[in-house]
């Protein structure tokens, strides 16, 4: 436990977020595999706070059922109407007083359209805040353009925040100045609910600013600092779509960042697109035109890709995927997938097993060494060790209301374009001929031949079909002399 815990951490995420031109409120929009509000609750997480509190509003049934979802446990507050953000943490802090929570410590303020802020940056603030006995801390950033943002105003003696001046009241000497301030505060929790008592609504807007915070405890003798962050991208909150867009781009661009610093392979960063809940292990390859989604993994010398979509899938050893599409599926050691395979879910390759060209399966359990080389369909079927299964074979599986299952035993020969109507199984060491359509039981070390007898019907052509090309080719190939043609 961190000697910094914090008391509580409170979200704001109540806003409706116009701008984003949506019915999904602003903070449930996904970047890299985790909604907006996600990501910050997850960074909160990381200082392990005694309470953390999200701040609803908008939309409120679907926001907190969706952090019922992915966090049970942290609490939420509602703000019915935005009247600002001194109000809305007065909300969260209320809520918890309701409850008998008596806030002893720090309290952290975050914004819940803020993805790309790292529990690191959080840690930082709460060290910086602990270290120099601030009633209130600001999570500042320098940037290379700093119009339309707040301006921190320091003391040039202590470094202490004497304000924060917003863009359209800043002297040209303020707007010179480059850091500003991201909207993140840590603050002392009981010296934070006495001053929210004191914010007034004599604004423009009519609403309670937290920055008014600042200035009453300034006002008041408390000292009021600031902690920069490392990087000034992290402090970019979402409004739109274009920005949307951009913090998926550069929360990608840190996440392959990691991996390839930690042994993978990534040969081209711009068209390789990971979430957050994915990992990897050393030595793994991803070519281009790759997404990897969900809790997908890739073990070492595994290779994903060309052109490849896996979600919620595990990539043993040595595997190779190529141009793949795959849905919670298990690819063993040394298997090899694609090109232009479809492994749906429940779908587990064994060893060295393969799943070919134009190949898809569902809910199919593959044994070690066993092929499906190409143009076949496997559902709802279990196939035993070192099987080759024909071309263009299907296992039909549903007879329109119900799944039924498929067994093919160990060392089987299954011939091309087989049908499998389920429920069957085919014993081990069993073959069945091309073009069968098996309905029945095959016992093992059998030959199974489920097609009809071979006719031909001399002349047909010239009689059905005179004059065509058909029948003058048949023609002229009567009449040439054998070993002529």
């Amino acid at each position: 436990m961190s000697a910094n815990r914090p008391a509580a951490v409170v979200v704001l995420a109540a806003g409706e977020g116009t701008r984003m031109k949506s019915a999904t409120p602003k903070v449930l929009h996904a970047i890299c595999g985790r909604s907006l509000v996600g990501h910050v609750v997850a960074a909160s997480r990381e200082l392990d706070p005694e309470h953390l509190v999200v701040i609803v509003g908008h939309a409120r049934e679907q926001v907190s059922a969706h952090l019922a979802e992915i966090d049970p446990a942290t609490r939420t507050a509602v703000q019915y109407e935005q009247n600002g953000t001194g109000h809305a943490v007065r909300m969260g802090l209320e809520s918890l007083s309701d409850s008998g929570i008596v806030l002893d410590g720090t309290v952290v303020v975050v914004c819940g359209d803020t993805p790309l802020l790292t529990g690191a940056t959080l840690k930082a603030l709460s060290d910086t805040h602990a270290a120099d006995g601030n009633a209130v801390t600001v999570l500042t950033a320098e940037v290379p353009d700093s119009t339309g943002y707040g301006r921190i105003v320091r003391d040039a003696g202590t470094g202490a925040v004497t304000a924060i001046v917003e863009h359209k009241d800043a002297t040209d000497a303020q707007r010179a100045i480059r850091e500003i301030n991201s909207g993140v505060f840590a603050f002392d929790a009981q010296l934070l609910t006495d001053a929210l008592g004191k914010v007034r609504t004599d604004n423009s807007q009519g609403e309670e600013y937290l920055t008014d915070v600042l200035g009453i405890l300034r006002e008041a003798g408390h000292r009021v600092g600031a902690a920069v962050a490392g990087d000034h991208r992290e402090i970019l909150g979402i409004n739109n779509r274009v920005q949307l867009a951009e913090a998926r781009k550069l929360l990608n661009e840190r996440l392959l960042h990691d991996a390839m610093m930690s042994g993978v392979t990534v040969v081209d960063p711009a068209t390789t697109w990971v979430d957050v809940t994915v990992t990897f292990e050393p030595d793994a390859l991803v070519q281009p035109g790759t997404q990897l989604l969900g809790a997908t993994h890739v073990a070492t010398g595994a290779e994903v890709g060309p052109n490849s979509r896996l979600k919620d899938t595990s990539v043993g050893a040595g595997a190779v995927v190529d141009n793949t599409v795959a849905d919670s599926a298990l690819i063993g050691e040394g298997a090899t997938v694609g090109p232009y395979a479809y492994l749906r879910p429940g779908t587990k390759l064994g060893r060295k097993s393969k799943a070919g060209a134009y190949v898809e399966m569902k809910n199919a359990d593959i044994g070690e060494g066993t092929k499906v080389p190409h143009l076949s369909y496997v559902g709802d079927a279990t196939i035993g060790e070192y099987t080759n299964i024909g071309a263009a074979s299907v296992f039909v599986n549903y007879d329109g209301v119900n799944k039924h299952h498929t067994t093919i035993g160990s060392h089987c020969r299954t011939g091309s374009d087989n049908m499998f109507v389920a429920p069957v199984t085919v014993g081990d060491g069993a073959y069945t001929a091309a073009g069968s359509v098996i309905t029945k039981d095959v016992p093992p070390g059998s030959l199974a031949v489920a097609r009809g007898q071979q006719r031909n019907i001399e002349g047909w052509v010239a009689r059905k079909r005179p004059g065509s090309a058909a029948a003058q080719a048949a023609s002229t190939a009567r009449q040439e002399p054998d070993g002529e043609q």
